[in-house]
């Protein structure tokens, strides 16, 4: 990865510290202002951590304030982790070697609160539930996050007939989608009623991998040939328009019905860098794909606050899609070139967007950057002692 243009911008960004803030200390007033908004404190009596981001690296995770990017905490977690929202205005999901703990991000701490398990995989927020699925045994853990704040939440609970690496959503009716699949093959998803009785099944989905919910409560599954999409009670497979076309992610919102997913076509690739995206419609069961120009990785795919598609590509800009003209509008230039490693673990850039800003990773540089996707200005940024790797932050649901 090249440093020159990372090394112009932090420059850059210290010299108009009155702005902007990296490592040196962001104005206490403003921080103050924030926590006084929020209504929140942080634990131990000191400052609430505003609009927390949090960006994990080997060794634990740093809490960033939201608008200076302040390191706020630094968490020490052995072990390879995974962050996601965990649905409410404070928490965030850890994934670690034994399970699913709660970070209280503004309050910068590990909380007491844990659902273990082996092999921790897919966070899904939905319809102001927040559903866990671990890999290891196949258990499905559903709760509204809003009671994170009082200790452990009540909880749902269903186990699938068999392990293995899953998903699930649970619907604003009560209805459970989960996939099908055992350690050695995954083949479809099945859905379950209130209750818990089956109501719908489809096992023509090979490699079935990830999700993603789209405008009118539908939802998305990704195969190795397409992707299943479930709505108003009916599974419904909208065909890759390649043989093998593998869509394993996904990035969904309520402010639109298609859904951004990637696109590999090569079986045989040891690593696969593809430069097509794909756009599944949810409403007419349509599937387009667009070529970037580029590739990205499984963490480059967003949505704005408009709903717009967003992929963050190895050319390090951040890439806009017209998801209904099936094309790529704008660029928003981040990064300098970078190419993604072998190991799916080892760090990469990623994006992660929260209102009208996008925040980027740069593990080459040990740098984080904050981008107003608006005006496509890089708002702030601040450099790391370690590279970071995965990168979350709160994001509150509606109950």
């Amino acid at each position: 990865m090249a440093s020159s243009r990372g090394t112009r911008r932090l420059a850059a960004l210290s010299a108009a510290a009155a702005t902007l803030v990296t490592l040196g200390a962001c104005g206490a007033g403003d921080r103050e202002s924030h926590a006084e908004r929020d209504g929140a404190e942080r634990a131990g009596g000191g400052r609430a951590i505003a609009d927390p981001v949090v960006a994990t690296y080997d060794g634990g995770v740093y809490v960033l304030d939201g608008t200076t990017l302040e390191v706020e905490a630094d968490v020490a977690i052995e072990g390879f982790t995974r962050v996601n929202p965990a649905g409410d205005d404070r928490h965030v999901l850890v994934s670690t070697s034994g399970g699913f703990r709660v970070l209280d991000a503004v309050g910068g701490q590990l909380t007491d609160v844990e659902f273990p398990g082996a092999e921790p995989g897919h966070v899904v927020r939905h319809a102001g539930r927040t559903v866990l699925f671990t890999d290891g045994t196949g258990e499905v853990r559903s709760f509204d996050p809003h009671e994170l704040g009082g200790g452990t939440p009540d909880t749902t609970s269903y186990t699938t007939a068999e392990p293995h690496h899953g998903v699930a959503v649970e619907l604003d009716n009560g209805e459970l989608l989960v996939t099908l699949g055992t350690e050695e093959e995954r083949t479809g998803i099945r859905v379950l009623d209130a209750e818990r009785n089956e109501i719908a099944r489809n096992e023509e989905c090979p490699g079935v991998h990830g999700e993603a919910t789209a405008r009118g409560g539908a939802v998305v599954v990704g195969c190795e040939d397409g992707v299943l999409v479930y709505r108003d009670g009916v599974i419904e497979k909208i065909d890759s328009p390649t043989e093998y076309g593998r869509i394993g992610n996904q990035a969904g919102t309520e402010a639109s019905p298609i859904v951004l997913g990637d696109y590999k076509q090569d079986e045989d690739a040891e690593l696969e860098r593809p430069t097509r995206v794909s756009l599944i419609d949810t409403e007419d069961a349509s599937l387009r794909l667009v070529e970037l120009g580029t590739s990205y990785t499984f963490r480059s795919l967003a949505r704005g606050p408009e709903g717009e598609a967003l992929v963050l590509g190895t050319d390090g800009a951040i890439h806009v899609l017209d998801q209904d003209e099936g094309t790529v509008v704008r660029t928003i230039p981040v990064l300098d070139e970078w190419e993604e490693p072998l190991e799916w673990q080892e760090p990469r850039p990623a994006i992660f967007v929260r209102g009208g800003t996008a925040f980027v990773s740069d593990p080459g540089q040990r740098a984080l950057h904050a981008v107003d996707l608006a005006s496509g200005e890089t708002t702030a940024s601040v450099e790391l002692e370690r590279a970071p790797n995965e990168l979350s932050g709160v994001v509150a649901q509606g109950h």
